[in-house]
């Protein structure tokens, strides 16, 4: 098996794992509000982590790391995973997940402006055309369910599109930090699973109501935030050029959808299809530029990943 193949098997490994996991976080929420869910599964992720470099021998010099080093992890741990999930998870508490997750989406769109303000890149027509489409999509998709509570609904809409925002801030941040991958995500969700365990003991931590619940939380720590991460992050480093399989995350949406309405039973509604192919669009556009660099550099310099 050469070395494509093999980055493009681990690739599509990854995407089939986070298509599963907007369908986990519904089983999970069933039985213990959202906070709780995000206290189980940081705490499961920081374990995993901390296994890793226990293995790899890393895990005293990473925990020895510098005071910016800790400073620099206090800061995006706070974005994710602390305020994004935080923020995410609340969403899929008030929405069925077939409307959460393609709004949490777009964030390709989003971080292509980010990458303008923040980065200095320069911003295309076909980015504002990019937005433009998936606003129409959002649209489309908050008025997808007559019979949702209007109030909730729009506050589960302002959530799941709003943690584009975050997301995408987390990104920028973590694209500016140099510091090797593994200890860096280690120090940022310990520092996240610090926040969340003070957030819970402010808010009270109620028993867990159902066993599957609870199986759904530590699936959801080891393949959102966890395995899945790292099994992704091999992928790219393997492979010839990260943006020939990084195309391959906006699979995602699309198979998840597959899992939403097989396992948990939801109705798709017709406003809610058209909201998501709009944003699916939208992306598509906003990636447009990448993916024709990528036919037309076979050099393999332009080496962006996700």
């Amino acid at each position: 098996m050469n070395t494509n193949t093999k980055s493009t098997l681990f690739a599509l490994l990854a995407v089939c794992f986070w298509s599963t996991v907007a369908t986990a976080f519904k089983i999970a929420l069933k039985g213990m509000p959202f906070y709780e869910l995000l206290f189980i599964a940081t705490w499961v992720s920081v374990f995993i982590f901390f296994i890793i470099l226990l293995v790899k021998k890393q895990l005293i010099c990473t925990l020895r790391s510098s005071s910016s080093a800790w400073g620099r992890s206090a800061l995006m741990g706070a974005l994710n995973p602390f305020l994004y999930y935080l923020v995410l998870l609340k969403a899929y508490s008030l929405l069925p997940a077939y409307m959460a997750q393609p709004l949490n989406y777009t964030w390709p769109v989003v971080l292509v402006f980010f990458a303008a303000l923040f980065l200095k890149q320069r911003l295309s027509w076909l980015s504002l055309i990019a937005l433009l489409v998936s606003f129409a999509g959002v649209v489309f998709i908050s008025n997808g369910n007559s019979e949702l509570n209007s109030s909730s609904t729009l506050l589960g809409v302002i959530l799941a599109s709003g943690s584009s925002l975050i997301w995408s801030s987390y990104w920028i941040s973590n694209l500016k930090d140099s510091r090797e991958t593994l200890p860096k995500l280690f120090l940022n969700f310990l520092c996240g699973a610090l926040y969340i365990t003070v957030f819970v003991l402010f808010s009270g931590l109620p028993p867990v109501s159902s066993t599957t619940s609870f199986i759904a939380a530590i699936y959801v720590g080891f393949f959102e935030m966890g395995i899945t991460f790292l099994v992704w992050m091999f992928a790219l480093h393997i492979a010839p050029r990260a943006d020939s399989i990084s195309i391959y995350i906006f699979l995602s949406p699309f198979l998840s959808l597959i899992f939403i309405t097989t396992i948990l039973g939801e109705n798709i509604t017709l406003n809610a299809i058209i909201g998501f192919i709009l944003i699916a669009l939208g992306i598509f556009i906003a990636k447009w530029k990448e993916m024709a660099t990528f036919g037309n550099d076979k050099s393999g310099k332009n080496n962006t990943g996700h």
